[in-house]
């Protein structure tokens, strides 16, 4: 098409604007599937605000951009990173007890084995009044989740490059928390062995398992007595959209872990109590 200017013709025709219009760049593809988590989460009784929904897609998008090089996590998609890692993280909730569950009730949590911070900073995001304390040994992984909370700007988030044995003797960690959390990290004898020692008597322990959780739990019942604890339920859950079921085993801190225990590093995994 041929614009004429009417103010200045010369008799020539004006020259056709062949000018291409820079094409906007593409979008980076999210790294979390907002609308599926928002859905499962709603799922699991949970509903999650703007800011919190923020947070979960910067989160995300860290472990996305730190994942080829610290190993972080096997699933990467944003369906993954929405079902897999943070609405699973959120099944913990319905099972805190009465006592940590109650409105304003500031839970001193720690994650034991955080790897990418799950469930623990899934947990924090949701419930930004909690106090949580990630416990991870390989350092590469506790480097990226102190560049995370530093990122996000969460207050009341400590990062412990440590191994849980070491600091379950630690006058600052043994038995200081309310609420012990872990996720994926080893059977269920071993993780009561690095976790219980850090849960303060009336606390609970909850572990996220999948399909055979029963198993696990009954081989596991002479470890939990030893450190102190008592089994107080092993709950089955599904996350929407994820096939399966899961488990959320719960134990409760009902006398105070013998001194001994832990163990040194690596006895633990090597010796399971009871066996």
């Amino acid at each position: 098409m041929l614009f004429l200017d009417s103010h200045h013709h010369t008799g020539e025709l004006p020259q056709r604007d062949t000018t291409i219009a820079a094409m906007p760049e593409p979008l980076p593809e999210a790294a979390v599937d907002v609308e599926a988590l928002v859905d499962a989460a709603s799922a699991l009784g949970e509903a999650l605000d703007d800011a919190q929904l923020e947070l979960f897609e910067r989160y995300a998008a860290r472990i996305a951009a730190w994942n080829r090089s610290a190993n972080l996590t096997r699933l990467s998609s944003a369906r993954d990173m929405a079902l897999g890692h943070f609405a699973d993280s959120l099944a913990c909730l319905a099972h805190v007890g009465q006592r940590l569950g109650a409105p304003g009730f500031r839970v001193r949590c720690v994650d034991v084995g955080a790897g990418a911070g799950l469930p623990g900073l899934a947990l924090k995001i949701a419930r930004p009044a909690w106090q949580v304390t990630l416990v991870e040994a390989t350092v590469k992984k506790a480097d990226f989740l102190a560049e995370v909370v530093a990122a996000l700007a969460l207050d009341g988030v400590t990062v412990v490059a440590e191994r849980a044995e070491t600091i379950g003797h630690a006058v600052a960690h043994r038995e200081a928390y309310d609420l012990g959390v872990a996720r994926a990290v080893a059977p269920m004898a071993v993780l009561a062995e690095y976790a219980l020692p850090l849960v303060a008597v009336g606390g609970r322990l909850l572990c996220l398992k999948g399909r055979e959780a029963a198993d696990e739990v009954g081989t596991a019942g002479p470890a939990i007595d030893k450190l102190g604890g008592a089994l107080a339920g092993v709950w089955p859950y599904r996350v929407p959209g994820l096939p399966g079921r899961r488990h959320v085993v719960a134990v409760d801190k009902v006398g105070a872990t013998p001194a001994a225990l832990p163990r040194r590093p690596g006895m633990p995994a090597k010796r399971p109590l009871g066996r």
